[in-house]
C-alpha cells in the first residue's frame, strides 16, 4: 500500500485518500491548478512526501490536507484517516452567512430602489 521510493505522485495520492472519485478527476484537478503542495502549483506527476502540505480547492473551498502516510492504492475511509491530517479550518457560523445578502443569478441589473437596499445593507448608507 505505500511506495518504498518514498515519494507518490499527488494525483495518485488524492485519489487514493478519498479526495477525488477517480484519478482523472484528481490530474484535471490538478491541470487546472486547484492543487498546491507546499504553497506551489503541482503538476500531477509531482511528488508527495510524509511532512508536505497540500492545498485542494473543491467546489470553491480549499482544503488544507498534511501528509502523514504515502498510498498507492485506493483505500476505505477508515484506513485513508491516518494517511492525511486534514488542517482546514472551519467553516463560518451560518448566521454570518445568512447576513450577507444574496442576488438571485440572472435577475439581471439591479434597479436604483434594488442598488440603494444594497447598499444600506452593506452599511454605506448615504443618509
Amino acid at each position: 500500500m505505500t511506495d518504498a521510493a518514498g515519494s507518490v505522485r499527488v494525483d495518485v495520492w488524492l485519489w487514493a485518500i478519498r479526495v477525488y472519485k477517480t484519478r482523472s478527476a484528481a490530474t484535471t484537478a490538478c491541470r487546472a491548478g486547484h492543487v498546491r503542495v507546499n504553497g506551489e502549483r503541482a503538476k500531477a506527476a509531482q511528488p508527495v512526501r510524509p511532512g508536505d502540505e497540500l492545498r485542494v480547492r473543491i467546489q470553491g473551498f480549499d482544503r488544507i490536507l498534511a501528509v502523514r502516510q504515502l498510498l498507492t492504492k485506493r483505500v476505505g475511509a477508515q484506513a485513508a484517516a491516518p494517511a492525511f491530517e486534514d488542517r482546514t479550518p472551519p467553516p463560518p457560523p451560518r448566521e454570518l452567512m445568512a447576513a450577507v445578502p444574496v442576488r438571485d443569478r440572472g435577475a439581471g441589473r439591479p434597479t436604483k430602489r434594488d442598488r440603494r437596499e444594497i447598499e444600506r445593507l452593506r452599511g454605506r448608507d448615504e443618509r
